[in-house]
């Protein structure tokens, strides 16, 4: 149920490394997240940092382990065994937060933010969704005013996973007031570290995914210095674009996880269960809906995999990544869905209580569609992408292909206008 052989000796390893972790964590904090006993895991980052296994694609020099996108698509994978928010809170950190700074900050900042985080000694979390809409990124209304040697911060971010128990934040926000300028070049991001003017509001009560702090965050006269200013000032566009991969890209390969372990669990149940004197296995109407999910979580894997090492290959065009992250994002969420509805499905009533994970998986996957860019943003950008690609392809088709039909020539019934 694994792709062994798209894996190299040193990511296998790696891999065991991942897996021993995972049997580490104590099923009660498992239990205690999603019964938001626990609002921010910080032992379990804690322990992944003194394993080193945090932020694996990182440079080695800053704390990580120089590794590529497949890697991390396999970690992601093995860490939302766990259960999804367990992933979140992975990768949001290390994978995101980290990655913005690995690409865009100072040398300063690596060594002050990056490497304590990948310890395990900080906690970190991104302010990107605002409470007046989630996917209008550039219609941010939180701004940063320069004020000589820092900036000051108010506005409010909401949705923010570690919002509760991050010590340091990923803050984009407006420096650019006049009315005319373009947004894209009106934003900055900042490192914004939790202090006075930095506080969080509000604790939700999620459907899902709880135990992961997530929170509404208020800034009001925070005062950020300008040191931490990520990249440049209004240039916080160079640093979204980077971040849409990890965000985006790391949803779909987490969410594999839990749903194949929504799977193992239905199909063992399913091989053990009886019904009119058989297991129930044995029926179509049972083992089809397996058939399907099994068929969904290897192509999402595949996928997610092919996306990975299209972004670790740099010659790939830039406008062809964005699109396949986007349709990885979309197909491999939407496909673990399914294949949880089919988990729950074939195991019956059961499957609706908390004598099995179905249920808490249920919930938690169901976040994977709508954060980091709703499913229906990722057929915009696929759309706008594919068809880039059509205007803008060097290499001819071999033929012209639309000849090949037996009344190609009947010009006159080809109406455009």
């Amino acid at each position: 149920m694994s792709f062994d052989f798209l894996l190299t000796k040193e990511q296998l390893e790696f891999r065991e490394e991942i897996r021993d972790f995972v049997r580490w964590v104590p099923r009660s904090m498992i239990l205690e997240m999603d019964a938001d006993d626990i609002k921010f895991p910080k032992e379990f980052l804690r322990e992944a940092g003194r394993r080193n296994l945090l932020g694996c694609r990182i440079p080695r020099e800053w704390g990580g382990r120089g590794m590529d996108w497949v890697t991390s698509c396999m970690v992601s994978e093995e860490i939302g065994t766990l259960g999804y928010e367990f992933a979140c809170v992975f990768g949001v950190g290390a994978d995101l937060v980290c990655d913005a700074i690995a690409l865009h900050g100072t040398d300063e900042q690596k060594e002050k933010y990056i490497k304590p985080l990948l310890r395990g000694d900080l906690f970190a979390a991104e302010g990107l969704t605002e409470p007046r809409g989630g996917s209008d990124f550039f219609g941010a209304t939180t701004t940063a005013v320069d004020q000589g040697d820092h900036f000051v911060l108010n506005g409010q971010k909401r949705f923010i996973v570690g919002g509760e128990g991050a010590d340091y934040f990923l803050v984009y926000a407006r420096t650019d007031p006049r009315p005319e300028a373009k947004p894209q070049e009106a934003i900055t991001a900042f490192i914004v570290d939790r202090g006075p003017g930095v506080e969080t509001k509000y604790l939700y009560g999620l459907m899902g995914c709880r135990g992961g702090g997530t929170a509404r965050l208020v800034f009001k006269d925070a005062v950020v210095p300008k040191e931490n200013v990520l990249g440049t000032v209004n240039g916080a566009y160079a640093v979204f674009n980077t971040m849409m991969i990890p965000e985006r890209l790391g949803t779909a390969a987490m969410t594999i996880g839990p749903a194949r372990v929504a799977l193992d669990v239905a199909t063992h149940y399913t091989t053990r269960r009886k019904a009119f004197g058989r297991t129930i296995n044995r029926f179509q109407g049972v083992n089809f809906q397996v058939a399907e999910a099994a068929m969904l979580l290897d192509a999402s894997r595949s996928m997610a995999y092919t996306t990975s090492r299209a972004v670790d290959t740099p010659s790939v065009d830039r406008g062809t990544v964005r699109r396949m992250i986007s349709e990885t994002k979309k197909f491999v969420t939407e496909s673990c869905q399914k294949v949880v509805h089919n988990a729950m499905q074939v195991v019956g009533g059961i499957g609706y209580t908390t004598i099995l994970p179905i249920e808490r998986i249920h919930r938690d996957i169901r976040l994977s569609s709508i954060w980091t860019g709703t499913n229906e943003i990722m057929s915009v950008i696929i759309a706008h992408e594919w068809y880039q690609e059509l205007h803008g392809r060097r290499v001819p088709a071999a033929r012209d292909y639309a000849a090949d039909a037996a009344e190609s020539d009947a010009e006159e019934e080809i109406i455009y206008e």
